[in-house]
């Protein structure tokens, strides 16, 4: 939308079901709209509807609009120029965003925080970072750079791929700054300026957002009520080419879904046929939490054009920052060429940290493992007392529920549920294409006491909506 003008129909499509009886509505439109521009939705520089067009679309008053703008003129989200009407900016200071993981700014005393599916550290970081502070003096001898990354950290993340049943050697394994991190080195890799690149949808915001950063086009193939919709994936390939597909296969992040062996085949050959090379992200593979046998790792059906990203973030803690890419060896050079523009390693000490972690996973998982699923259990049983007309599927691993909503309310939920004290993203944030106002993803990594306060504060913040006029007259307008 950038410089264009935005006709009323459109903005009125965007705004959704944008009432809340809890205040006045002029408030209630200028925060959803402050939604839509801080969260890329409406892009700075677009120009607005006229206050009159704007009112006869809402069917409101003048005033309630007109409020509604010049708010948003006092806070930096409009401005108005001479002949082009009202157009969005963002502020010099932009107040802090929820879901763009906790920018400084935002007081998080008393408030209960579902925008970040992340959980505190495991038991033993101490421990290994005494270790590793042990062993740190035989590398201060370097010059610290390791492009590819400690060569005893590579061979623990190989070793880890073959015991899964993927032969995979140290040379295969490029350490990186995180997941995300890798994730971008990969895709600038693999792709030019213009080259499409398919995700899923829903799926992790962030990760889309270094997709276009890299100049792609993202492509993205909805999923349906189960899980992948392999039909339709399979005609996306064909009708589309992308030179390169981000995928999350084990516990999807937001929906917690499980590829299966049988589909991972499938999409592999498909991936094959169309020279589509798989980026495939497994962060959250290590956090099965009913005890179930995993599918094999997606690479194993291509080991030759798979590129598998992988992580400590959520298994053991996202503060030490490392990640990694597991490469055919054809690719290896390619990826390391890539990486040189954006960085020349992770940190040592981090390294020779998670290299004790990873020696010592089993004793450290399950713990991890069977907190998250109390937690996850907690979650649920809060969810289905108190808003039991949401509907969700119970993941059988990672770290989050992707909820239903009856109505398309979910960003106009996380402006009550902020002023209720609790922190939410709205599912739009995870569409790549938009939409998905009827879903709100629910991390459980708080405590079990924690997620049941918590559900009740989310529960009144709902009703609060559901009572007003907006949602029956949507709901209406939908049946």
């Amino acid at each position: 939308m950038t410089g264009q003008h935005l006709p009323a129909s459109t903005l009125s499509g965007l705004l959704g079901d944008w009432s809340d009886a809890s205040g006045p509505a002029y408030r209630s439109l200028a925060e959803r709209l402050r939604l839509l521009i801080a969260d890329g939705r409406i892009t700075p520089g677009a120009r607005l509807p006229s206050e009159r067009e704007l009112t006869e679309a809402l069917g409101v008053s003048r005033t309630t609009v007109a409020s509604a703008y010049r708010e948003l003129r006092d806070r930096g989200y409009l401005t108005s120029r001479r002949g082009s009407g009202s157009v969005t900016a963002l502020p010099s200071k932009v107040e802090p965003e929820l879901g763009r993981h906790h920018a400084p700014g935002i007081d998080m005393e008393g408030l209960y925080d579902f925008t970040c599916a992340a959980s505190p550290a495991v038991p033993g970081i101490s421990t290994a970072v005494g270790q590793a502070l042990e062993d740190l003096p035989l590398h201060l001898a370097t010059p610290g750079y390791h492009p590819q990354g400690l060569p005893a950290l590579r061979e623990e993340i190989a070793a880890s791929y073959a015991a899964r049943g993927l032969p995979t050697s140290a040379d295969q394994i490029i350490v990186t700054a995180g997941a995300l991190a890798a994730t971008s080195i990969a895709i600038r890799a693999m792709t030019q300026i213009g080259d499409r690149v398919l995700t899923e949808s829903p799926t992790h915001p962030n990760s889309v957002d270094a997709i276009r950063r890299s100049g792609c086009r993202v492509v993205a193939a909805p999923m349906s009520p189960g899980g992948w919709d392999l039909p339709l994936l399979e005609a996306t390939i064909r009708q589309t080419a992308p030179r390169a597909a981000w995928l999350v296969v084990d516990f999807q992040n937001p929906t917690g879904w499980l590829m299966s062996a049988t589909d991972r085949q499938r999409l592999a050959v498909a991936f094959a046929r169309s020279r589509t090379t798989a980026i495939i992200d497994e962060t959250l593979f290590e956090l099965s939490l009913d005890g179930q046998e995993l599918p094999p790792p997606f690479a194993s059906f291509d080991p030759a054009g798979v590129i598998t990203v992988g992580s400590v973030s959520k298994s053991f803690w996202g503060g030490l920052r490392i990640g990694w890419l597991r490469a055919p060896e054809s690719l290896v050079a390619r990826i390391l060429d890539a990486r040189a523009s954006l960085d020349l390693g992770a940190p040592v000490l981090e390294q020779l940290v998670v290299c004790g972690l990873l020696r010592n996973r089993s004793s450290i998982l399950p713990e991890r493992r069977a907190g998250l699923a109390l937690r996850r259990d907690a979650l649920a049983a809060g969810l289905r007392a108190a808003l039991p007309d949401w509907r969700f599927d119970l993941p059988g691993g990672g770290l989050s529920l992707w909820c239903e909503l009856p109505e398309p309310v979910g960003s106009s939920l996380v402006g009550v549920a902020q002023r209720n004290g609790v922190l939410l993203v709205a599912g739009s944030r995870f569409s790549p294409d938009g939409g998905l106002e009827k879903f709100i993803r629910l991390p459980y990594t708080l405590e079990p006491d924690t997620l049941r306060d918590a559900v009740q504060r989310l529960a009144h913040s709902y009703h609060q909506i559901a009572a007003g006029p907006g949602v029956r007259r949507t709901a209406a307008m939908i049946a």
